[in-house]
């Protein structure tokens, strides 16, 4: 595939952690619009499997590349789409300094080449940016309630720097900068072992394991499908709205049903166990989505029953392959 984008007409997009969970989804969805698209991904977190449909095709190309270092895209770039970073917690407890790292320096290179090259900017943030909230819903006006020096916090204080980072490029360089807020989001292409409720679930219901749930299961979160959020993230990438905006399914529901959920949906007889609740876990989590409503023309399409049954297939065939 050239990298000089010979066909002027083709936009062309940069995917950072783009062989993860989202990011091949993502990869996907601006194939499908009609862009070239160039793939980032160290592979710390994200798997090949996810993109290796994609080989071959002459509008996707892979860089194996960790972007806390300098990054370097020959040829134009319309849009960079920053999704690099680990995303659950046992990822982001075993690499902390990594986490910190591509949330700072990753997006401050990012932000560098989308100046370099005219292109516009879309950065992952997350829920997390609202710590244990004390308002509900979260909106996005709605600061946060943060520990920073507890274990989730390097994980949350590299997505509030990304945001100010971006924000700060935005003002002072005039870059074109979109905010994407992600709350929980389940699919094909998570990994078994990454330690979210979905895959955890999953996996220990099919397998006939106890379904662990911590605390007393009171806990609360919002789950959206993965086709929702992408269609969330297309619109925004090309409005031109610049604040940041809420992406989630406000149907809320607690750890301790959702795990019945998943033991019903799976015909499961696992019992479940209950363990410590870890340190600073949020205790409520539900996205005020008024903005992208108004300002999208977006709302999900999936309840929560559809997209697990759309999602099921997937689990058991991960779970057969690691038998």
């Amino acid at each position: 595939m050239s990298t000089l984008n010979e066909d002027q007409n083709m936009k062309r997009v940069l995917i950072t952690g783009g062989a993860g969970f989202l990011g091949s989804h993502l990869c996907d969805r601006y194939i499908k619009e009609g862009y070239e698209v160039i793939c980032m991904d160290n592979l710390i977190t994200g798997d090949s499997d996810n993109i290796a449909h994609l080989v071959g095709n002459d509008r996707f190309s892979f860089v194996n590349y960790d972007v806390t270092n300098y990054i370097h895209v020959s040829g134009d770039l319309d849009l960079i789409l920053h999704f690099a970073s680990p995303a659950s917690p046992i990822d982001y407890l075993e690499m902390p300094i990594q986490t910190l790292k591509v949330g700072s320096l990753g997006t401050h290179k990012a932000l560098g080449l989308a100046k370099a090259k005219n292109a516009r900017f879309l950065l992952a943030s997350t829920s997390e940016v609202y710590g244990d909230p004390l308002t509900h819903p979260q909106k996005e006006n709605y600061w946060g309630n943060v520990n920073p020096i507890g274990h989730r916090g390097v994980y949350d204080e590299a997505k509030r720097f990304a945001e100010a980072m971006t924000m700060a490029y935005h003002r002072y360089h005039g870059i074109e900068t979109r905010i994407v807020r992600i709350f929980n989001t389940y699919g094909s292409r998570m990994r078994l072992h990454d330690g979210r409720a979905l895959p955890t679930f999953m996996r220990q219901a099919l397998t006939g394991n106890s379904i662990t749930v911590y605390g007393d299961g009171s806990q609360t979160r919002s789950f959206i499908y993965v086709d929702d959020l992408v269609e969330g993230i297309w619109r925004l990438s090309q409005s031109e709205f610049v604040e940041p905006v809420n992406l989630g399914n406000p149907q809320e529901i607690s750890i301790l049903e959702f795990a019945k959920e998943i033991i019903d949906l799976t015909n499961s007889n696992s019992e479940i166990v209950f363990e410590e609740l870890p340190k600073d876990d949020p205790q409520i989590r539900q996205p005020d989505i008024s903005r992208a409503r108004e300002v999208l023309g977006w709302e999900p399409k999936y309840d929560r029953k559809e997209g697990l049954s759309k999602t099921l297939d997937y689990f058991k065939k991960k779970v057969l392959a690691n038998d």
